[in-house]
């Protein structure tokens, strides 16, 4: 299986969550779409420039009211570092940034960029370069498993920006064919900077699309569904956060229990010595100063720490 990771989490491991049944939210400029796992058929409700996260939030719990789900995946149209969003979305209300999205669903959640949830569910190994024409553009590029989302439509195109020209707001102002034909140009642009193996183009608006440029295909608007499944992935090292009072023993992965071998290990054959000089040796006759299961748990202490400054285990 693919190890999917972020670039700007390549160091971080986060907790492994059971994830059994999993709701996946894309959220996007026009509307709001969920689907959980054993579900065929999606549902949604409008978005829009005046939508908040709790909102957001509220929206799901009433339209999955009679859905059961363990873990929630979300996708935030915005730019999207450690598993929270870092600048409010252009096309939705304020309040995203900071927002506690564990503590309102009440499940552990992982928010990405959409357009990098949408790419992990079309992603076919090599490098690949994703580029979604919905209310914006959205991009993401994946390299050989690493997940790289990207904000290319903000960069500077012509007069404006390529957002600007490629949008919906693009479409429903300069029409279809002036539309397509900015379009094309920009696949164009990016195909020639990035060089990826193929390129999927997705999103809403591909459909007023009449052909696709060469080394282009079509991507499904389900693979964001599969995306946001895919998240969590026992090797997908996406970071996840945990609503307050979480049982985090029921998630963590228990670490091994610490030997006699590595707090007291065999004495060597040699004299020890100190500087040249002979080591002072402990009285037999004397009682140790501690006992081998104080000693154990002290060490098995030590290891515990020694995990959790790294990331990778948090004691319960």
């Amino acid at each position: 299986m693919t190890r999917f990771r972020s670039s700007s989490l390549a160091a971080h491991t986060p907790a492994r969550v059971r994830a059994d049944r999993v709701l996946v939210v894309d959220v996007g400029g026009s509307s709001v779409k969920i689907l959980v796992t054993g579900q065929t058929k999606h549902r949604s409700f409008r978005s829009g420039p005046t939508l908040t996260p709790g909102e957001m939030v509220s929206g799901v719990k009433k339209h999955a009211a009679d859905w059961a789900y363990d873990v929630v995946s979300v996708g935030y149209p915005g730019p999207v570092l450690g598993g929270r969003p870092i600048c409010e979305a252009v096309n939705l209300g304020g309040g995203w940034v900071g927002f506690d999205f564990a503590r309102a669903f009440g499940r552990p959640v992982k928010v990405v960029n959409d357009a990098a949830m949408q790419a992990l569910g079309s992603y076919h190994g090599g490098k690949m370069l994703f580029l979604g024409l919905g209310t914006g553009l959205g991009t993401a590029m994946i390299v050989d498993g690493v997940m790289a989302p990207m904000e290319v439509g903000h960069l500077p195109y012509r007069k404006a920006t390529y957002e600007h020209y490629v949008g919906r707001a693009s479409l429903e102002r300069r029409g279809k064919k002036k539309w397509r034909q900015h379009v094309a140009d920009v696949v164009k642009r990016l195909i020639d900077a990035l060089q990826p193996d193929y390129t999927v183009i997705g999103g809403g608006n591909i459909a007023h699309l009449k052909s696709l440029p060469p080394k282009c295909r079509t991507g499904d608007n389900a693979n964001a569904f599969r995306g946001g499944f895919l998240l969590w992935a026992d090797d997908s090292l996406v970071p996840v956060d945990l609503p307050r009072g979480y049982a985090r023993w029921r998630c963590e992965r228990t670490p091994r229990a610490a030997t006699q071998s590595e707090f007291f290990p065999k004495a060597s054959t040699e004299e020890p010595t100190l500087r040249g000089r002979p080591r002072r040796h402990q009285d037999d006759s004397k009682p140790p100063r501690r006992s081998l299961r104080e000693a154990t748990t002290r060490g098995a202490f030590r290891i515990k720490r020694k995990h959790t400054s790294a990331g990778l285990w948090q004691a319960p």
